[in-house]
């Protein structure tokens, strides 16, 4: 069944197994500010780690125990740990969730293997490096430099403290570090692929190695107590794909029960075996959502009906853990508020959110774009660097169902030139179709706010701080706006016409209180107090909502966030206004979609 205990959720929800243990907690840490640790050999000493930090929040953060917010370019990490049992034919696995930019991993002082990004999950199988009794020793190096504007590295600033829209630092682990039991044959990877029009669900997947002898793969979907389908197959190579008749799907008067929307959040729960002659048998447990999305006419389709997104910016940051989660409850409430809010959808910016985030998302109805952190500057190494952890991202994430778009570049960060510099728009176009190469099923956006070089939906960042202006722009003279329109200063479209493209205004709003005097502050538009907010919030939405020409929107942003103040929530999650209010200014119907009472994805009592 789908995990539902904030406290207990795999940090890997959708392939998840009995037999895991968390890692997090007390860390032995040490900074290596002049980069010896490598040459003292420091994955096998213990004098070095005469700091404790607390796993997994960043050495930055108050929660951390650290709170050295200041650069320090290279950190390291010590933990000891007991390996629990490990049955004949069995491994012990290791996971990091993410560690922000560079690691290296020693067991027991032996090297396992060094991965680089700092958003992405990697492990490594520990197993022959276990020492037969004692304490397990785990060493990690994280190398994370911030004057490097090659590296992805998104909202965290380059410069000592925090400046203008950019935050603190986050620098080694900030998910979850953690391991598993599992056969030496085992599952490694799945993805699901719904396909209503066929009433199928493609099932994709790996495993840890090619099978000596085929095996058996059974899966079984439910919901609730209903079996949706049962299927086992004979695989016989390590990767491996085929579909799965969902019947319940071809009944057209019926199969809304079954479809994911915000509105109706159905997931459907996967269990997956592997069995052979010769390899002890596998067991996990999945989900996933049955929906599916697109855009034509002009509109953004879900299940092939259009929909209008109502989004807000979040930057998933705390002011106690950075970049890191509190705790799941945290991720699940961080959910909760959106809804409450009335938005239906929320765009993280500048940053891969937690899967735990992601769960939460699935399980409670929330859409997402999909984003990831940018570099700064443009060469071949931003290029790979950027390419190789948004194939990780892709490959992390693409089973959600909450997840209706891809955003890989937004307002040019790191193509600071791609309106006159031909090789940055072949970047951009070259990864909005490789996107599209390993995930055609949801639309694309190669570039969010302007100069948009190749995209399925046109996002426009505009911080107009009227509904009069939004309205003159977003309006009738529309097709004037994307044509020679500079709201963000620079031009909207490189790659034509809008012709039959949603458009949608992907960042607006932005207001925030008049500061105090000498208050570290930034913002795009202020008001005097909570009464003005609320009436300029229903100002510019309204605009937003009665243009016939805007497919959808995302207001920013959801929380203050460190001296970028506009948010609708404290940094503290504390509303500033009363959550009914907002939803009231919200949810009323859009003039660009039918009425809320034709609309099939509206409210259920």
């Amino acid at each position: 069944m789908i995990a539902a205990d904030p406290d207990r959720l795999c940090p890997r929800p959708q392939l998840v197994r009995s037999e895991w243990f968390d890692l997090d907690g007390a860390w032995g840490f040490a900074f290596d500010d002049d980069d010896r640790g490598l040459a003292d050999h420091w994955f096998t000493a213990t004098e070095p780690f005469d700091r404790t930090i607390t796993v997994p929040y960043p050495p930055e953060s108050q929660l951390s125990g650290v709170h050295a917010t200041e650069p320090h370019t290279v950190v390291w990490y010590r933990r000891e740990f007991d390996a629990p049992p490990i049955p004949d034919g069995h491994r012990l696995v290791l996971h990091f969730a993410a560690v922000d930019y560079a690691a290296s991993v020693w067991i027991n002082g032996i090297h396992l293997g060094s991965h680089e990004g700092g958003q992405t999950p990697f492990s490594f199988d520990i197993t022959a490096a276990l020492r037969s009794d004692g304490p397990q020793v785990i060493v990690l190096r994280a190398e994370d430099r911030p004057d490097e504007g090659t590296q992805p590295r998104g909202k965290q600033d380059w410069h000592p403290e925090p400046h203008d829209i950019w935050y603190h630092r986050t620098t080694g682990i900030w998910q979850p570090v953690w391991a598993e039991v599992v056969p030496a044959l085992h599952l490694r990877e799945l993805h699901w692929t719904p396909e209503l029009t066929r009433a199928s669900v493609s099932c994709e997947g790996e495993l840890s190695a090619a099978p000596g002898e085929a095996v058996t793969i059974r899966v079984v979907l439910r919901h609730g107590d209903e079996v949706l389908a049962e299927q086992s197959v004979r695989v016989d190579r390590r990767r491996f794909r085929f579909d799965i008749t969902v019947p319940a799907l071809r009944h057209g008067q019926d199969r809304s029960r079954l479809l994911w929307s915000p509105e109706n959040p159905v997931l459907v729960d996967a269990s997956i075996e592997l069995h052979g002659a010769e390899v002890p048998s596998d067991a996990v447990s999945s989900y996933l959502g049955l929906r599916e999305v697109g855009v034509a006419d002009g509109r953004f389709l879900l299940n092939h009906l259009p929909y209008y997104p109502r989004m807000v910016l979040e930057q998933g940051y705390w002011p106690q853990s950075h970049l890191a989660a509190p705790d799941s409850v945290a991720l699940r409430r961080e959910v909760e508020l959106i809804k409450e809010l009335g938005f239906t959808g929320v765009r993280v910016h500048q940053k891969a959110e937690d899967p735990r985030f992601l769960f939460w998302c699935d399980k409670l109805g929330l859409l997402v774009w999909g984003e990831t952190a940018n570099a700064y500057e443009f060469a071949p190494e931003a290029v790979e660097r950027l390419t190789r952890e948004w194939l990780e991202i892709l490959r992390r994430d693409r089973s959600h169902p909450c997840i209706v778009t891809w955003v890989p570049v937004n307002e040019s960060w790191g193509v600071p030139d791609i309106a006159t510099a031909p090789e940055q728009t072949h970047f951009v176009r070259s990864i909005y179709h490789l996107t599209k190469s390993i995930d055609p099923t949801r639309p694309v956006i190669g570039n969010d706010g302007w100069e948009i070089a190749e995209a399925d939906i046109i996002g426009v960042h505009d911080y107009a701080p009227t509904g009069e202006a939004l309205s003159t722009r977003y309006g009738a003279a529309l097709r004037h706006t994307l044509s020679d329109g500079r709201p963000g200063g620079r031009r909207l479209l490189l790659d034509g016409t809008a012709s039959d493209r949603p458009v949608m205004l992907t960042e607006f709003g932005g207001l925030s209180h008049v500061p105090a005097e000498d208050e570290k502050w930034f913002g795009y538009s202020t008001v005097t107090d909570d009464e003005e907010l609320a009436v300029r919030l229903d100002q510019l939405v309204t605009a937003v909502l009665s243009s016939p020409e805007l497919a959808g929107f995302c207001y920013t942003q959801l929380t203050d966030t460190e001296q970028e103040r506009n948010g609708l929530l404290t940094a503290e999650r504390v509303p500033k206004l009363d959550p009914a209010r907002v939803r009231a200014i919200l949810t009323r119907p859009a003039a660009a979609v039918p009425p809320e009472e034709l609309n099939p994805y509206r409210e259920r009592s």
